[in-house]
């Protein structure tokens, strides 16, 4: 083994023994998701079956990464070559974003993140728990605290709304309400709670999520373990 192999060994050794158990998390910065499932022990009449809206949850218990990347793969996933998703929309325009508020998920600091559907990874954009207040800006519903993390869909309509005119804005309505369901029928597979939120501060969860001028949020769905 020549030197330069020797030197690439102990700094490989190095990083790994520096690295610790949690993703770096900068602002900004990918986090790679771990790849989603295609399979499960649920069918999907069992799922729809015992499909609920879910307002508490076991306390102190977290998430894990896997479970985090299998619902946001659910929710806008890609299934195709060509970037189809798991959930239809109007002209494949997709206008929904996806903000994940991780509280308490296994190897991952608590922060705001957004979900790249293209790459299947997370980029943080705010650090800390913000679960307590969105939970405000949620009219203080207390599933919203007390959810490991919270899933947020905001949607840009003018994605729609370029081709649809304001007949865009029904599709975007529709879109959400396709993955919020799949939210829905996954977190039932993976012995998971959720319920569909829609009474909060617009304004108050843009600015929480330091969302962008074009995005507006539509809907919350806190998860926990039931």
């Amino acid at each position: 083994m020549n030197n330069k192999i020797l030197i690439a060994v102990f700094i490989m050794i190095g990083a790994l023994f520096f690295m610790g158990d949690e993703p770096v998390s900068k602002e900004g910065e990918s986090i790679k998701l771990p790849l989603p499932e295609s399979d499960s022990a649920v069918s999907i009449e069992e799922a729809l079956r015992l499909r609920r809206s879910v307002r508490e949850y076991k306390k102190d218990v977290s998430l894990t990464l896997d479970e985090i990347s299998q619902l946001l793969w659910a929710a806008q996933g890609v299934t195709h070559s060509s970037g189809f998703r798991t959930a239809p929309s109007a002209g494949a325009l997709y206008p929904l974003e996806l903000y994940l508020v991780a509280g308490n998920v296994q190897n991952l600091p608590a922060g705001i993140y957004t979900y790249r559907p293209g790459s299947h990874t997370l980029v943080n954009v705010v650090k800390g728990d913000k679960r307590p207040e969105l939970s405000a800006a949620a009219l203080g519903q207390p599933c919203v605290k007390k959810g490991a993390a919270i899933i947020v869909l905001a949607a840009v309509y003018e994605r729609t709304m370029k081709k649809y005119g304001r007949r865009g804005i029904r599709y975007v309505h529709i879109e959400v309400g396709n993955a919020s369901q799949n939210i829905y029928l996954q977190a039932v597979s993976l012995n998971l709670g959720t319920v569909l939120i829609g009474a909060f501060d617009d304004e108050k969860v843009r600015k929480i999520l330091n969302m962008k001028d074009t995005e507006k949020p539509l809907s919350l769905m806190p998860v926990g373990k039931e």
